[in-house]
């Protein structure tokens, strides 16, 4: 049975509770953006009494908030209803007024968690801060079967690994509405694009034809690959792990091979300490539990080093991270990655040049601690390790960037 019409009930409420009308007014205008009742979710109950409301709604806001629950309540929808006169929604109001606005929105991120409906990050998926439609569309979905799932008594809000079962089933599994797709694929298909579409004309030229390369995981390679970084984490498995000197360094008969280079070794000790697979203890570097996992998951070690080829690197420029992420697909394509061919589509102002050939080096030396070197370019294997991490970077989900 469909919700009742918002006009219909908006013109009851003028003729019954005239002091009400036009706050309900205002509030069913900013929750449902002139779509019909029967839309809302939840979450959208809450994002607006508990965020949009006390930053963004001027007025009276415990008055508005109550005026939104009569219209809802006369609408059939008690559930939400009822959030508008919650002693969570009341206290939220309050922190705002008493405390500021950091206070509060703390007090909102505290009291969605609680209420189970906000779909949790999982393995195939980190949502963003940022969101595109699609994405906008796949967080609302899940959110929806989140609480329906909670009202039917299937599911108990503070159970993250159902949650999270539940957020990847629905995430993962084929749509009728969406012509047999699924809602991953338009969120990965979205994010792509705007990776390609996001910084100029050159970029774009060189990024296009990668939209569709990098559409599916780049598996990882047959046989024996990252032998340096398999080394060390072995190395952090043994009785005392890998020992340092009192400099902080790693003592070198322990770790030196005839395979590898001080270099090499040393660049996959990084990485392995970035992934987390590697952590001090003491006077030594001992393999986490999560560096035991990589050992004996291929496909989990070749996502997580083929990642730290574009992993943020101390002090680095977001140009520099840019460079590199050039590099990597003019590389892929069996082109030259010096400094001036990276310049040629980035652009580089002089006084950046210093950071950009930084940089393209921190690449050369991580792609050589990783056997994907074979001369200026890359061996089959380094080929797809460059096109998983790109693929990586551009999944990933976007975020504000703080100012301060």
């Amino acid at each position: 049975m469909p919700a009742p019409d918002v006009a219909v009930l908006l013109l009851e409420m003028e003729r019954s509770e005239p002091d009400y009308a036009e706050h309900a007014r205002s509030a069913i205008e900013w929750l449902t953006g002139g779509e019909p009742l029967e839309t809302i979710t939840e979450l959208n109950v809450c994002e607006f009494l508990w965020y949009t409301l006390p930053t963004k709604v001027s007025g009276d806001r415990p008055v508005i908030a109550h005026a939104l629950g009569r219209l809802l309540l006369r609408g059939g929808l008690e559930r939400y209803a009822a959030l508008c006169v919650a002693p969570v929604t009341s206290q939220i109001l309050r922190t705002y007024a008493r405390s500021g606005e950091d206070a509060g929105l703390a007090a909102y991120q505290a009291a969605l968690d609680a209420t189970g409906v906000l779909p949790p990050d999982v393995p195939e998926l980190r949502w963003s801060s940022i969101m595109g439609p699609e994405e906008l569309g796949a967080h609302g979905a899940c959110s929806a079967a989140l609480e329906l799932a909670i009202v039917s008594g299937e599911l108990a809000p503070e159970s993250s690994d159902d949650r999270a079962i539940l957020t990847r089933h629905w995430l993962t599994t084929p749509r009728a509405e969406l012509g047999g797709d699924n809602w991953l694929h338009r969120v990965q298909g979205e994010r792509l694009n705007r990776w390609v579409l996001g910084r100029g004309t050159a970029w774009r030229e060189l990024a296009q034809p990668f939209e569709v390369r990098l559409h599916a995981p780049i598996p990882a390679p047959d046989g024996d690959c990252l032998d340096a970084l398999r080394r060390v984490l072995r190395l952090g498995l043994r009785p005392g792990g890998i020992p340092l000197t009192p400099e902080g360094d790693p003592v070198r008969p322990v770790l030196s091979g005839d395979r590898w280079s001080d270099e090499e070794l040393d660049a996959a000790l990084e990485a392995a300490q970035e992934m987390e697979a590697l952590h001090r203890t003491g006077h030594a570097l001992a393999t986490t539990a999560g560096g035991r996992r990589l050992l004996d998951d291929p496909e989990l070690l070749w996502e997580a080093a083929t990642a730290t080829l574009l992993a943020p690197v101390a002090r680095e420029h977001d140009f520099g991270a840019s460079a590199r992420e050039v590099a990597l697909m003019l590389l892929a394509d069996g082109r030259p990655a010096d400094s001036e061919s990276v310049i040629s589509v980035i652009g580089c102002e002089e006084w950046r040049r210093q950071d950009l050939d930084a940089s393209l080096a921190e690449l050369t030396r991580r792609l050589g601690a990783f056997g994907l070197r074979s001369g200026a370019g890359l061996t089959s294997v380094g080929r797809s390790a460059a096109l998983a991490a790109l693929r990586g970077h551009a999944l990933r989900p976007r975020r504000y960037v703080s100012m301060g």
